[in-house]
């Protein structure tokens, strides 16, 4: 199957759960701020290295269920980045919808330039390495807010974010075709 349609689908999957939390929880996530939502995607990201690990879980929500909230804290994180300012807020569901939107769209755009020069490569890796560069990017996005958030010659916060977003779709997609 084409990435650009898998793709939409684990993205779907992602933000139909996102809305149903949204409707009911309302934007409690307003409240975190950057070190807090990295520490959020820390601890799935570590769950699933762990499950990897042990080969076993005593949790029910599987690896795939951690994979889907690593996206959408991505989101959640690139959605606090642009609004600037973590706070007592609530947004509208339409709102909320069209900044998802906004942000997967650009993470897809990414995606797409990234495969055009690396040729799909991550078809290629384990569950494992996924799980592993989330980790190293939250370890950099930790050390880009120790630097009071300046970078010399590497990419922000924001590029971050999306490069977590992206492992976990391309980790989706390959446990749907079977292949972790």
């Amino acid at each position: 199957m084409e990435t650009n349609i898998q793709y939409d689908q684990a993205i779907s999957q992602c933000r139909d759960i996102f809305i149903k939390k949204t409707k009911d929880y309302g934007t409690a996530w307003r409240v975190l701020r950057t070190i807090s939502v990295v520490d959020q995607i820390f601890i799935k990201a570590l769950r699933i290295r762990t499950i990897q690990d042990k080969k076993t879980q005593k949790v029910e929500d599987g690896i795939p269920s951690e994979f889907k909230g690593i996206v959408n804290y991505a989101v959640i994180g690139l959605i606090q980045l642009s609004l600037n300012h973590p706070t007592v807020e609530e947004l509208q569901v339409d709102i909320v919808e069209e900044q998802y939107q906004k942000y997967v769209d650009f993470a897809k755009a990414t995606m797409l330039n990234k495969n055009h020069d690396y040729g799909e490569a991550w078809r290629d890796m384990s569950q494992e390495s996924f799980a592993d560069l989330i980790l190293v990017k939250l370890l950099r996005i930790k050390q880009i807010l120790h630097n009071d958030g300046k970078t010399l010659i590497s990419e922000g916060i924001d590029a971050n974010y999306v490069d977590i977003l992206n492992y976990s779709i391309f980790a989706l997609i390959l446990i749907e075709e079977g292949k972790h």
